[in-house]
């Protein structure tokens, strides 16, 4: 073989690229757009978002109505009268309605008859049922004035001097079990949002990798020319970010849909007993705009967390390169 052969077989040898020149561009992206784990990822985080965004409107409808409860609840105390062989109810009712009306800080006083009383149950026992022979209380409802406020204590003691067998009751161990109750559905809520979050970012660092194993020749070559880690994480960055903003678009935009149309079928059964009963625990089923406002903040930040947990994925990658 001559010389001439020789040469012919050996690489030509390329200059170094001088330092402060851009890379070259690509026609087609450093990471694919329409990959079947791409495709799979805007699934997953379609679905985190869908359950994480469900998962707040939830919270926020258990806060407001708890909110609402506590605060009709705290304008109003009842006095009890339980009926007992030899106790004459109604002059008992009587009594302390007659009590509690000039007292301080109480601005109406309304006794409950027996058929008003028996009819409160109706809700949990169903009508037509005879409860003559049960001993359901006769309500005295009391609203009181924030300014001044009812000293209760003094009351109490009046009502069981001048009115035995009436017990006030303040609601109070019911407000606080109502308190304790929210603060667990917030917690429940928090916690739930967090473990999407985490599971979010698993399925990102997993399709990152897979992404970089895909193009890892691509990526080795750009790395051993002298492409920053920044120049390269940047590209993935951008590729998660926008898979994240489809993915939490569709899932964000599906719970503020399933939201508007169960409020829309609340309003439909305003008026009847189920209709009632259901707004009654949970309200007219309308996170509102504070609601709508937190869910697109979700998409927005399960958006950035795909984004960030790329760019430190293939970071860390890079570095055991190096």
């Amino acid at each position: 073989m001559t010389n001439r052969d020789t040469d012919d077989l050996t690489p030509p040898i390329l200059p170094p690229r001088a330092p402060g020149l851009p890379l070259p561009r690509f026609d087609t992206p450093l990471v694919p757009r329409n990959s079947i784990s791409g495709r799979a990822l805007v699934a997953v985080v379609a679905i985190m978002t869908f359950l994480a965004s469900i998962t707040t409107g939830a919270v926020i409808l258990v806060s407001g109505a708890a909110s609402e409860w506590q605060a009709d609840v705290s304008r109003e105390i009842t006095i009890q009268v339980i009926p007992a062989p030899g106790r004459d109810v109604d002059a008992i009712v009587a009594k302390a309605s007659a009590v509690a009306r000039p007292f301080r800080g109480i601005s109406e006083v309304r006794a409950y008859s027996k058929e008003e009383s028996a009819k409160l149950l109706e809700p949990w026992l169903g009508s037509g049922l005879s409860l003559d022979t049960l001993p359901v209380p006769r309500l005295i409802v009391l609203k009181m004035e924030s300014n001044p406020a009812p000293d209760l204590a003094q009351l109490r003691k009046q009502l069981a001097d001048q009115a035995p067998g009436a017990t006030l009751d303040d609601h109070r161990g019911w407000i606080d079990r109502m308190r304790a109750m929210t603060a667990t559905a917030v917690g429940a809520g928090i916690g739930v949002l967090i473990l999407m979050i985490a599971a979010t970012v698993l399925s990102v660092t997993f399709a990152t990798r897979g992404a970089m194993a895909t193009n890892k020749t691509v990526i080795e070559v750009l790395h051993f020319v002298g492409a920053k880690n920044g120049y390269i994480a940047s590209h993935f960055q951008r590729h998660f970010l926008l898979l994240g903003l489809q993915g939490g678009a569709i899932g964000g935009g599906g719970a503020i849909l399933l939201f508007a149309l169960a409020g829309l079928i609340s309003r439909w059964f305003t008026g009847t007993v189920s209709g009632d009963q259901t707004a009654a625990m949970f309200g007219s089923f309308s996170i509102g705009m504070t609601g709508y406002i937190a869910v697109v903040g979700q998409v927005v930040l399960i958006a950035v967390v795909t984004a960030w947990t790329s760019r430190q994925t293939v970071n860390h990658t890079l570095e055991a390169m190096d």
